[in-house]
């Protein structure tokens, strides 16, 4: 039984998440209080959630609850045998395996949320999911808009991507894809155009920060955002993890590898279930079995405890 863990991205994030897990779970809490400041603490458990879905304090509180709970998972003997993220979310996959500790995968977060939100200020940018639609039919839309800068940043799952870029040209592909036959298209609400070349001021500035980090081997392993495939043991992850950061999201790539490599259970940790679901959709596309997982609390941590410890 080959086990993924799967770390959630930005956009996932819930008022009040972790404390019913920051109250039960001792190995969580010394966790959290070991990567968090007070104000961070404060912001994701007691915070409204306006405050916290601001890019500079949801990155470093969506970190601390993954590492508290992978913390957990592991005093518990569940270890996987991969694992992955969506954005943020690849941070998380690398701490799993061990490149980074903890409070380096906190204090990078904290860093890059900083910096993309203020690469972020003053772009008049939207991002958009489209349903109903292949990648190459979303792409082929983006070429043809003429409005300005677009591009297709997340490859989340069969029929579900996401395109980002100008507010005008976002519209105009959105009608191009109606006419395409689009079923519909769900404006998101994020802070940012994430994933695109309006990040590169953020990716400079976070190259430059993580020269002073240092980062081991991956134990385990992992799929890159980037290239939608295993990391191949000799390239750059910091480099890496600078591109990701203005370009698309390969998500479905991703899942697709690890299914075609003998995935069978997949673990999404996080305070929500949005890749369960990518999950889901992609292995019914390829016809393979899965059991997924979603810890997002205290209760469905207890779940998986009790099903795989």
């Amino acid at each position: 039984m080959k086990k993924v863990f799967l770390y959630a991205g930005q956009g996932s994030q819930k008022a009040g998440m972790g404390k019913d897990l920051y109250e039960a779970y001792p190995k969580y809490k010394d966790t959290v209080d070991t990567v968090l400041s007070k104000e961070y603490k404060d912001i994701m458990h007691e915070g409204e959630l306006s405050v916290l879905s601001e890019t500079e304090n949801t990155q470093p509180c969506m970190a601390a609850f993954a590492a508290g709970v992978t913390a957990v998972l592991k005093d518990n003997g569940i270890v996987p045998d991969a694992a992955a993220g969506l954005s943020l979310g690849e941070y998380g996959a690398l701490h799993a395996a061990g490149v980074m500790d903890a409070k380096s995968y906190v204090d990078i977060t904290t860093f890059r949320g900083r910096a993309m939100a203020e690469a972020a200020k003053g772009k008049e940018c939207s991002m958009s999911a489209i349903l109903g639609m292949s990648s190459a039919q979303v792409e082929e839309a983006c070429r043809k808009a003429e409005k300005g800068f677009v591009n297709l940043v997340n490859y989340n799952c069969p029929g579900q991507y996401v395109i980002c870029g100008d507010e005008a040209a976002v519209a105009e592909t959105e009608g191009i894809l109606k006419e395409m036959g689009m079923k519909r298209s769900i404006r998101l609400n994020v802070s940012g155009p994430f994933h695109t070349q309006y990040m590169t001021p953020a990716a400079e500035k976070l190259g430059r920060y993580l020269e002073q980090i240092p980062f081991e081997k991956p134990q385990m392993p992992i799929v890159l955002n980037v290239t939608g495939d295993y990391y191949d043991g000799e390239s750059d992850l910091k480099a890496n993890l600078c591109a990701q950061i203005q370009n698309g999201v390969h998500f479905e790539e991703s899942v697709s590898r690890l299914l075609e490599d003998g995935a069978e259970v997949f673990i999404e940790i996080g305070p929500g279930n949005t890749l369960s679901g990518f999950v889901k959709k992609t292995a019914k596309a390829l016809g393979k079995e899965v059991t997924v997982y979603t810890i997002d609390g205290a209760e469905s941590l207890h779940t998986v405890l009790k099903a795989l410890a």
